[in-house]
């Protein structure tokens, strides 16, 4: 078969590499990079995916593949790599079948960063307690199932225990379990302790769990006959749920990034207070109008004339609105600043002398998870109808669609009057070959990442190649983001990509602001009213 369908698998899933095994598990492509330098996935060719898994991961790989019905995909899934002479790699595994290699099936594998690992001595007896990132799904399951009164008695603990690399190697095992008992009995739930680090424990527990959690180290150290201290410090996660889950992520985060951190639960208690002042902040900023909108332009890369602008955020107090609206997401703030967005966007479509002005607002995935969003923005557009012609929706996937059924219907809701859709930084997140597929939308605008030295990069030559492509045979128009040289442009029109947007054509400025080159294009079509289609 070609190369394209494989590199489109790759592209669609971001990954790191890509293989295919046939219906007996055996590799029989590989293409990309392997989870360490000594381990090239092409050595892979010819063996059982199985053999570079550990034997957790290859039992649940084996039955992915055996339940993948045709057309279905399994994205996001956990899995060790076994490497050479070396710990295993933390990776994602999505799997998905492509006709064009039917019977096989691709398995994308997207690799985490190095983690902290345990002594090599030590490597094997791991306690067996979820890592960080089970720890904090854990959390969320719990915290979002709890009302206020019982979450104002729990609190955050974290552990450090000394004394592991001097137990003798045959004795690790049955003290590892012992601690990993001892962790859980004091935790609010077993599955709400983690092992963060080689030493560094956290856990979800009672007010009082702290000074237990010392006296419980100690008490199965003793009965082991082995010598271990602990020390513990816990902060209170408050009654605020998204609030306390940010603070988490945050303090563990932390944890794994920098070891040298003392006192982990002084840590999350200053982030839990700014996280509060920041919530109350931005709430208070969208309730007031406290930012403002800029507009950067997007132009038909043939005529150089503008075709739409997309509206910006720019708040007071940030360089970047990235990480406010991270934070809005966490803190399910974000539909109304969406929505607010929405309203601004449309009072300056509204202006007098804007017949040609078209716009696009971004969208969170968050905010597609009911219909207030799509319903509001209805509402805003009901007295005047025709201006549904000129907005663009772009969904981003900074929150991943909880449910992508359920959010295409609502954005279907919004095309049927004559709203457009896009995907918005296609080719990068995990989820991009899921939206594609997926939602009901007219255009895919191809990450700046992509993008960017375009004209010299082969790699990403050949992907926006076949992305466009596929695009094409899909009805859908291409926008490239980030393009920024005269080089890139000729480069991405040869592509065959009909839009794009960077410095190249301007920066957002507070008000739409077309190119030199577009004003007499636009002079042209004094007193038409320009549309999407």
């Amino acid at each position: 078969m070609s190369l394209a369908p494989r590199l489109l698998g790759l592209a669609f899933a971001a990954a790191d590499a890509l293989i295919e095994v046939d219906e007996k598990g055996i590799v029989r492509f590989a293409l990309g990079a392997g989870p360490s330098p000594r381990d090239p996935v092409a050595q892979w060719i010819g063996h059982p995916l199985s053999e570079r898994l550990d034997a957790e991961s290859a039992r649940a790989v084996s039955q992915m593949l055996s339940d993948l019905s045709p057309g279905e995909r399994v994205a996001g899934q956990s899995i060790a790599l076994k490497t050479t002479n070396g710990p295993d790699r933390a990776s994602k595994i999505s799997i998905f079948s492509l006709p064009e290699i039917a019977p096989a099936i691709s398995c994308a594998l997207t690799y985490s960063e190095p983690s902290v690992q345990l002594a090599s001595s030590q490597t094997e007896h791991f306690t067996g307690l979820p890592d960080g990132a089970a720890l904090l799904g854990s959390m969320r399951t719990m915290l979002m199932g709890e009302n206020a009164e019982s979450l104002e008695k729990l609190v955050l603990a974290f552990v450090d225990v000394a004394g592991m690399d001097a137990i003798p190697q045959a004795k690790l095992p049955e003290v590892y379990a012992g601690l990993n008992a001892a962790l859980q009995a004091v935790a609010y739930d077993a599955s709400l302790a983690g092992q963060l680090t080689g030493s560094r424990y956290a856990l979800l527990g009672d007010a009082d769990v702290g000074s237990n959690l010392e006296a419980k180290v100690k008490e199965m150290a003793d009965a082991q006959g082995v010598t271990l201290s602990a020390r513990a410090g816990q902060a209170p996660i408050g009654q605020d749920p998204a609030s306390a889950l940010r603070a988490i992520r945050f303090a563990i985060e932390a944890c794994l990034r920098d070891q040298t951190i003392e006192k982990p639960e002084e840590h999350f208690a200053e982030t839990l207070h700014r996280t509060l002042r920041d919530a109350d902040y931005f709430r208070n900023l969208v309730s007031e109008r406290g930012f403002a909108l800029h507009y950067q332009p997007i132009v038909d890369l043939e005529t150089r004339a503008v075709h739409h602008y997309e509206a910006l955020s720019r708040f007071p107090r940030s360089a970047s609105p990235a990480a406010a609206i991270r934070m809005a997401e966490e803190l399910a703030l974000i539909e109304n600043f969406d929505r607010t967005v929405a309203e601004m966007a449309l009072n300056r479509l509204r202006q007098l002398g804007s017949n040609n002005l078209q716009i696009a607002i971004n969208v969170s995935g968050a905010s597609l998870a009911n219909d207030s969003y799509v319903t509001a923005l209805l509402a805003m557009t009901a007295s005047a109808p025709e201006l549904r012609q000129r907005l663009l929706v772009e969904v981003t996937e900074t929150a991943a669609l909880a449910d992508i059924a359920s959010a295409s219907r609502r954005l279907t809701a919004l095309r049927d009057t004559g709203v457009r859709v896009c995907i918005d930084d296609f080719g990068v997140g995990s989820a991009s070959f899921d939206y594609l597929r997926g939602l009901n939308v007219d255009i895919v605008k191809i990450d700046g990442s992509l993008v960017r030295d375009v004209k010299n990069n082969q790699r990403n030559h050949t992907l926006i190649s076949h992305l466009v492509e596929l695009c094409k045979s899909l009805n859908l128009e291409t926008v490239a983001e980030m393009v920024e040289t005269e080089s890139e442009a000729d480069t991405l029109r040869g592509l065959g990509i009909r839009y794009a947007q960077g410095w190249l054509f301007g920066r957002a400025e507070a008000e739409p602001r077309a190119p030199m080159e577009s004003l007499a294009i636009r002079a042209r079509r004094t007193g038409t009213t320009e549309t999407w289609s």
